[in-house]
């Protein structure tokens, strides 16, 4: 009987209590000063962050690299900057909550450039087709993220980009957090969720009405896609035109602004 105490509670140390145990050791380290000159660089805004939310994300990120797996694919060798940077863009989604850091992601998979990810679709009548779709991210609900390097780090020195591979990606593991993706992340409450909803769905209705008359919008056109597309590139405009999308789009700002608990405005 003793002994299978003696196992229970050792499981139970090597399951619970050493994983944070490693974990409260990660955080409690000095961040290195070249960390924090590679998010001074390649992180839009970091330098104008309030002190508090400067100490919140390197927290984050102490914790993203010290649980996350990442893999250099096609010959690319990941260095701290690969890294640092990846970390510091998808701990942006979790500043000010008090929320777990990406709890199902394992692994961050980084391309050098576009990569190509094998499709097949079904036709009519049952026939499979095989196609090969060339692209720069990807988000899976298996615990993997699939990113392009060179799309990264060129959209982080273009201030007039829209676009972020990284906001986008990581987005979209907020939202299938709840086991579906369907540009509805985990909410508090069901007041919420039903403000969530008419939001999106006026914003993204709008989106699709805008494309159709063909008039110029400020959200990516790709979010008319379906809902999900949807909140991934609202995130990304949120994070990288937050002027722009308070002055056009004043209801999904709030939401947003809302949801994430930081106004970019302030440092962006």
């Amino acid at each position: 009987m003793w002994l299978l105490a003696f196992i229970i509670l050792a499981l139970i140390v090597g399951f619970f209590v050493l994983p944070r145990i490693r974990l409260h050791y990660v955080l409690t380290k000095a961040f290195p000063s070249a960390y924090s000159k590679i998010l001074r660089q390649n992180v839009r805004g970091y330098s104008r962050m309030p002190t508090h939310l400067q100490m919140q994300l390197k927290r984050k990120i102490r914790q993203f690299l010290h649980e996350k797996t990442f893999v250099g694919c096609a010959g690319l060798e990941i260095t701290d900057e690969i890294r640092l940077t990846i970390a510091a863009k998808a701990c942006l989604l979790l500043l000010n909550r008090e929320i777990a850091v990406y709890p199902k992601l394992t692994h961050i998979l980084v391309y050098p450039s576009a990569f190509i990810a094998p499709r097949q679709q079904l036709a009519a009548g049952g026939i499979v087709t095989h196609t090969n779709q060339t692209l720069s991210g990807e988000s899976w609900s298996d615990g993997r993220v699939i990113l392009a390097w060179d799309q990264i780090i060129t959209n982080t020195f273009q201030d007039d980009f829209e676009h972020d591979v990284v906001i986008h990606e990581f987005a979209h593991q907020l939202d299938s957090e709840d086991g579906s993706a369907n540009g509805a992340p985990v909410l508090q409450t069901t007041a919420a969720y039903r403000s969530w909803s008419q939001v999106m769905e006026q914003e993204f209705t709008r989106l699709q009405n805008a494309l159709a008359n063909n008039e110029m919008t400020l959200i990516d056109p790709y979010g008319a896609t379906n809902p999900a597309e949807f909140f991934a590139v609202s995130s990304e405009t949120f994070f990288q035109k937050s002027h722009q999308l308070a002055q056009y789009h004043p209801a999904l700002f709030a939401l947003l602004k809302a949801y994430y608990c930081v106004d970019p405005r302030e440092w962006g």
